[in-house]
């Protein structure tokens, strides 16, 4: 049986469908949004790995963070969009996961986890959708009879595996045995291994393990060039037919007599659109490899009426997929804000004055970077740098989301109404109580849509917070790796994290209210700044107390919450579990945990 949903289908537009450029006034604006970012640790100032993704679906869509517990007896993985299934072996793992609204999604609440760490310090960031060319989907085309896509992957590979390697060779055999329902590139880590795994067709798949003397930049391009060797099981793993298949068919391609893998499937290069290009170059250019105008690529217009940005970018050839930065300290605030970059640098493709898109846009929804300490404990070894909003104006929030059993009552559980997704006054009209997820949603909003007058003053804030952020949690790092055991490794995590939650909350909801009284006001002679804001020092007036709150040996100071409000609460809880059916729910200290029944 096949299945479709209108908003997935809509999330394969955004992030899942590329355009000819022969025939860019014909196709719709919806392109590939997605941006991926990996840094080895040989290129880092703190000699630790990071990768992310952000990805690109709305202005305004609300996600959230939250935990998904142990089964002792296993899970059952179903799909929407498509007629996946698979139940587990055995007992399945805790993880962190970022899910859709459940209003979105048939009111189910394991939708398209997304980017989490399980209790055995395994990563995933899923998903990169890419693009197979007409040869390789005549051969083998992607199934949603049965195939596994975006909607599972995270949920799959976090509950089931131990390892990086693992989770590779799990979704490798599930790609064999039932197929995938679209093209997309993964990451899957953990502290000694980072694995890229690309579905490359119906059936086909490919796992890199990636070098640390490396970076990659991909935003939805399938076709970026790499040279792999697939003999070396060691650091590539793949279908047995990636070349066998393609070659019986007439289709395979081969460079200098080897093998091309990324020629083979990936789209053509006039396939992959000017706004996917446009993000490339701004994304080479933040890491100080630029690409030439002129020699590299050719900037070009945009004319069709819906079109997302008026200007773009199309290369002359294809180019690769790793490359070597221009600098080899990167460290961890110029990795989050990476994702936040619009071509500031690049003549033609400034997003704030050229009308380019860019890899920090206003349709960001979530961005997760991942820090990771090869050879630490895996408890302890990646640190999960989450963003519930777009990326140009927000704050990553530090998580040891490998200890996690507690979340911040601050991250709106999946429970709370997607209603404010469409206001359009939120000048007048405030976000629902207690939530980061909406805070920084509406500062965004507010900020990109009058960027004259509040960008400058917001982006320099919230740069100031998130350096706060950053440095405050080394203080904490130093106590986590001093703390002795699971146990009180957990009870830290779960006090930091509720601590780091409630920090950004205030201080950006503090924020927000002044943008609002400036907006009403209606006297733009200034500038917005944060009356928090020290100009002279590029510094917050007030500190956040982070460290001290997580250290302290006082509880974290939760939100108060209205007796009446718990009971519409606890009413809407009943009515999900009710509407759902396999799904009870659990409050444990202001937040939500979606147990499924056991068959």
């Amino acid at each position: 049986m096949r299945f479709t949903h209108p908003v997935n289908t809509l999330k394969k537009l955004g992030c899942g469908l590329a355009f000819g450029a022969a025939a860019i006034m014909a196709m719709p604006t919806s392109a590939l949004a997605c941006t991926q970012i990996y840094m080895g640790s040989q290129l880092t100032a703190d000699g630790n790995t990071y990768y992310g993704r952000s990805e690109d679906f709305g202005p305004r869509y609300v996600k959230h963070f939250g935990i998904e517990p142990a089964h002792k007896d296993g899970s059952k993985y179903t799909s929407v969009e498509s007629g996946f299934e698979y139940k587990s072996k055995g007992a399945t793992y805790r993880y962190t996961f970022v899910r859709d609204n459940p209003s979105q999604w048939e009111d189910r609440y394991d939708a398209y986890s997304e980017a989490g760490i399980n209790e055995k310090g395994v990563s995933c960031s899923a998903t990169l959708s890419t693009s197979y060319n007409e040869k390789a989907e005549e051969a083998d085309p992607v199934t949603e009879e049965t195939g596994i896509g975006e909607y599972n992957y995270a949920s799959v590979i976090l509950g089931e595996s131990a390892t990086a390697r693992e989770g590779v060779e799990l979704l490798g055999n599930l790609i064999d045995e039932q197929g995938v329902c679209s093209n997309d590139q993964i990451i899957i880590a953990d502290n000694n291994e980072t694995w890229l795994f690309a579905a490359l067709s119906g059936h086909q798949w490919i796992a890199m393990r990636l070098t640390d003397d490396i970076a990659s930049l991909n935003p939805n391009i399938g076709n970026l060039t790499y040279d792999v060797d697939l003999d070396d099981t060691e650091n590539c793993l793949h279908s047995e037919g990636i070349e066998s298949m393609p070659k019986e068919k007439g289709f395979a391609e081969y460079t200098d007599g080897k093998f091309d893998v990324a020629k083979t499937y990936g789209e053509e290069i006039s396939e992959a659109g000017m706004h996917q290009w446009s993000r490339y170059v701004q994304g080479r250019d933040y890491f100080m490899a630029p690409l030439a105008e002129g020699t590299d690529y050719e900037i070009v217009k945009d004319e069709r009426e819906d079109a997302r940005a008026t200007t773009g970018a199309l290369v002359h050839e294809m180019q690769p997929l790793f490359f070597t930065p221009g600098k080899s300290d990167w460290n961890t605030f110029e990795m989050i804000r990476s994702f936040a970059a619009r071509g500031e640098n690049v003549a033609g493709l400034n997003a704030n004055t050229d009308g380019a898109y860019a890899i920090g846009s206003n349709r960001n929804t979530e961005i997760h970077t991942f820090q990771i300490r090869h050879g630490m404990d895996p408890e302890i070894a990646t640190i999960q740098w989450e963003m519930l909003s777009n990326a140009e104006f927000s704050v990553a929030i530090p998580l040891y989301s490998a200890l996690l059993t507690e979340v911040s009552p601050y991250f709106s559980d999946q429970d709370v109404s997607f209603d404010h997704c469409e206001e359009e006054d939120v000048v007048n009209n405030e976000e629902p109580k207690n939530s980061i997820n909406y805070v920084l949603m509406d500062i965004n909003t507010l900020a990109y849509e009058n960027r004259d007058s509040c960008a400058t003053g917001v982006r320099a804030y919230l740069d100031a917070l998130q350096k706060e952020l950053i440095e405050q949690n080394l203080t904490v790092d130093e106590a986590m790796q001093a703390a002795k055991d699971t146990e009180a490794r957990t009870a830290l995590a779960n006090k930091a994290g509720k601590a780091a939650t409630k920090n950004t909350y205030v201080k950006c909801k503090a924020m927000l209210e002044e943008m609002r009284d400036y907006l009403k006001e209606g006297d733009f002679s200034e500038e917005f700044v944060p009356s928090d804001y020290d100009a002279d020092n590029d510094c917050l007036v007030e500190s956040i107390t982070y460290a001290d709150e997580a250290l302290s040996d006082e509880d974290v100071a939760e939100p108060e919450v209205e007796e009446e409000a718990t009971e519409e609460k606890s009413e809407g809880n009943n009515m999900a579990a009710m509407a759902v059916g396999a799904i009870v729910i659990i409050g444990v200290c202001g937040f939500v945990l979606y147990r499924r029944k056991k068959a």
